[in-house]
């Protein structure tokens, strides 16, 4: 029978601190500029051996020091869609920051996924740039790996699922927003409330309609399931959906749109029909775009600080790429506030 063998003979992996370019360049079999040029984002990379070289620094830790990255004087800022009268008031907020540091913008779509491609991760690695934040997206494990090993801090911006606990983010009060928007209609009278959400796959449309539930329920008001239907965030979806409820016989009197495009789809919509705003039916949006303020009727609406967060992310990032440890704060949420205008009232009398 062999005898155990000592606990100091047994083969020992590298730590974080301890593994350098040379010792995963020999375990990968490749030389250590190879290991550089996938450190870089090179393109001359074959993709087995870029995949070898990732793995062995996700598996050993490895996190590039900061002396050794030069970083362009860039933010790179990802958003899972282009929407214009979304988007601008983000951007707004982060070239603020960036133009007070001296630094540029870079922008990027991930074409409706919620995580970008392994094409958009090279990029960024070419780039090096100061700090990445991400608008209604996320990074997946292997994404997370490769911006850590190049030192590269992220952001997420009203993340679109659970970010996790050691991601940093900004977000927004979007539960307390939809039970401010709901409960300002309950105390208006109205007790039929229909609601349009955004995405069921987005944490802060889930939060919206949560707030939406919790108000009627706390108000004694029963939840009608017929009564919320599922948007995308966008104008067409407010005005199709808006139509299916305002042509419903029973039809709410009033409808939580889940944020200001939806809410100006459901305009339309009522405009179709021929129902008045908010005569027949009350609306309130979330967001508070400065458009709200300007269609006729005003909308009523939930302020989301869209450019305070935006600012609060860019800092976020800029602080975590300065500092040898972690800001003391690094998951954020901005309050949400109701703005009354003239989309919303108390109920006409029954006939």
């Amino acid at each position: 029978m062999t005898s155990p063998q000592p606990a100091d003979a047994r083969p020992r992996r590298r730590t974080a601190q301890s593994a350098t370019l040379a010792e995963i360049a020999r375990e990968a079999g490749v030389s250590a500029p190879t290991v550089s040029k996938v450190l870089n984002g090179r393109a001359d990379v074959a993709p087995g051996t870029r995949h070898r070289v990732e793995e062995l620094l996700r598996t050993h830790g490895y996190r590039r020091r900061r002396a050794e990255a030069t970083r362009s004087p860039l933010i790179d800022l990802v958003f899972h869609e282009l929407e214009s009268a979304w988007a601008m008031e983000v951007i707004r907020g982060v070239e603020n920051v960036a133009r007070n540091a001296g630094l540029s913008v870079v922008l990027s779509e991930s074409a409706g996924r919620l995580t970008p491609g392994r094409t958009w991760a090279d990029q960024v690695a070419a780039r090096r740039p100061h700090g990445v934040i991400l608008v209604l997206s996320g990074l997946d494990a292997s994404g997370q790996a490769l911006l850590t090993s190049r030192s590269i801090p992220f952001v997420v911006m009203d993340p679109a699922g659970d970010p996790g606990t050691d991601v940093p983010s900004i977000g927004a009060t979007n539960w307390q927003g939809g039970l401010a928007a709901t409960r300002h209609l309950i105390e208006l009278g109205h007790t039929r409330i229909g609601a349009v959400s955004g995405p069921s796959r987005m944490m802060c449309s889930r939060a919206r309609i949560d707030g939406y539930r919790a108000a009627l329920e706390t108000a004694g008001l029963p939840v009608d399931p017929r009564l919320v239907v599922t948007g995308d965030f966008h104008h067409e979806a407010g005005y199709r959906q808006g139509l299916a409820l305002l042509r419903r016989p029973d039809r709410p009197t009033a409808v939580f749109a889940g944020n200001d495009l939806q809410a100006l789809g459901l305009y339309e919509a009522a405009r179709e029909l021929g129902l008045r705003i908010p005569e027949d039916v009350s609306v309130v949006g979330f967001d508070d775009l400065p458009i709200a303020r300007w269609v006729g009727p005003p909308l009523t609406t939930v302020r989301q600080p869209l450019t305070e967060m935006a600012e609060a992310a860019a800092k976020l990032v800029l602080d975590l790429g300065r500092a040898d440890e972690a800001p003391a704060a690094t998951r954020v949420e901005l309050a949400t506030s109701l703005v009354v205008r003239s989309s919303t009232a108390a109920p006409a009398p029954a006939a």
